[in-house]
């Protein structure tokens, strides 16, 4: 699902505020403050995030909740995939998984496959339009799945991704060279940058990337071609041959020639052991940037940080991934949906979610908390880490300038976009590792070299979608 906008912080709606229930006070669903219902919710935030998360659910029970006869009970299950493997074993009943929770955080493909096995709330019962209007349309569509695109997907917080530099080695390598940040812009101009700074550094790699796959997924859109689409419900693979291999030649030739890095588990861990002095990495996962740098040879020593947009392909339009899981609500009794449905209201109210983006990195979602000037007077109010806010302001204004793509969910999306994740990363880090074990580079910089990947990768491609 792609929205062509250049703007979705100004859409004229029709609710400025969200109201926490839609209904009359007589109607309370069954909730009574007497006889509280306990909703139970499972995520997959930790640290900090899972911190900013816990405190606006203590928040909340021992304010709405308390008043409505709601406690919500959070529990944070892992990693993403930690929290997917629950979330099945307890759909398919798996002998010794816990229940189901009312409430859980995943992603399109997940709700959109467990929604074929369990039924999970079409929020459309339970908010007003007025009160959906009040939302970054964007965000709501983004969470509409299955044939009849229903809305099952609650937005609460949404990422996109940007660059940031180690601003002290960079200082230094553009005091030398004349380097200016703006050649980062581009692609093209990021790898003649880490060429230059190869060279410069006596074969330092210069970048790294996280979440692969959003590579060739948004470069190709921006290139023409979405490699997943979902037409009349069946899946339409567009695997632009030519496409591909500008994607190649920007990411895998670089990295076999050492300009690229890819060591640690996040490419945070990189910057702070001094692999690489510049990433990609989802503006939620800011908060991670390395206060110092930790060489293994060397002296730890500070450094400051530089936050710019997502870099494009020349000449071609502005386009940045829109991601961040939603949270789903599972059919059970009417007290507990409607409880589960106030809580997210209430979540993503202005101050609250605001609160959460200012302690996490996170956009909020509703129309008003989205604007920058209610977002520069929180940060005045509530002064953050300097990472976070800067982070937040470029993604903020990367919404408003790019085009913000949104992957469809289709049967066998998680699988399908695990090959696209793996195959040109992998295949570079086993031939980067023979290059520096003493294989001439040019056995990998052939065009039959480019056509066995693409091949073999559009095939996988195609076995993960049937």
């Amino acid at each position: 699902m792609k929205k062509r906008i250049t703007s979705i912080l100004y859409i004229v709606c029709t609710a400025s505020a969200i109201l926490l229930t839609g209904c009359s006070k007589t109607d309370t669903h069954g909730l009574s403050a007497k006889n509280p219902t306990s909703i139970k919710i499972w995520h997959y935030y930790n640290g900090a995030l899972a911190t900013a998360f816990d405190g606006l659910v203590s928040e909340f029970n021992n304010t709405v909740g308390r008043e409505s006869g709601i406690v919500v009970n959070a529990e944070s299950m892992g990693t993403v995939s930690d929290l997917e493997n629950a979330l099945w074993d307890s759909a398919n009943e798996k002998i010794g998984a816990p229940d189901m929770p009312n409430i859980f955080q995943c992603y399109q493909d997940t709700a959109y496959a467990l929604d074929k096995e369990i039924s999970l709330v079409n929020f459309d019962d339970y908010v007003t339009e007025d009160e959906k209007n009040s939302y970054v349309k964007l965000f709501i569509e983004a969470g509409c799945i299955g044939e009849n695109h229903e809305w099952k997907l609650y937005p609460t917080a949404k990422s996109t991704e940007v660059l940031i530099l180690n601003k002290t080695d960079w200082d230094k390598f553009a005091e030398d060279t004349g380097a200016e940040p703006t050649a980062l812009s581009t692609w093209e101009g990021l790898v003649d940058t880490a060429e230059n700074y190869y060279e410069w550094s006596g074969g330092k790699a210069f970048f790294g990337r996280d979440a692969f796959a959003n590579y060739p997924i948004i470069a190709s859109s921006q290139l023409g071609h979405d490699i997943f689409q979902v037409v009349n419900g069946e899946t339409v693979i567009d695997f632009d041959h030519d496409s591909m291999r500008r994607i190649w030649d920007h990411f895998y030739v670089p990295y076999v020639k050492g300009y690229y890095r890819h060591v640690g588990q996040y490419r945070s861990d990189d910057v702070k052991l001094g692999e690489i002095i510049a990433l990609v990495c989802s503006s939620s996962s800011a908060v991670y940037f390395p206060t110092e740098v930790t060489p293994v040879d060397s002296a730890p020593y500070p450094i400051e940080h530089l936050v710019l947009p997502l870099p494009n392909f020349d000449n071609t339009p502005s386009y940045a991934v829109q991601q961040g899981a939603g949270m789903a609500v599972t059919k059970s009794t009417e007290a507990q949906e409607y409880a589960s449905v106030i809580f997210l209201k209430w979540f993503t109210q202005r101050q609250q979610n605001l609160k959460f983006s200012v302690n996490s990195g996170y956009m909020p979602v509703s129309v008003e908390a989205v604007m920058p000037e209610n977002i520069e007077q929180y940060l005045a109010e509530n002064p953050t880490s300097a990472i976070v806010s800067d982070t937040l302001r470029v993604a903020i204004e990367e919404n408003r300038q790019y085009i913000m793509y949104t992957p469809p969910a289709f049967t066998g999306g998680t699988k399908a976009r695990s090959v696209l994740d793996t195959t040109m990363l992998n295949l570079a880090l086993r031939d980067r590792a023979a290059v520096e074990g003493g294989t001439a580079i040019e056995k990998f910089l052939t065009d039959a070299h480019f056509e066995e990947w693409y091949k073999d990768t559009l095939k996988q491609i195609q076995e993960s979608c049937n």
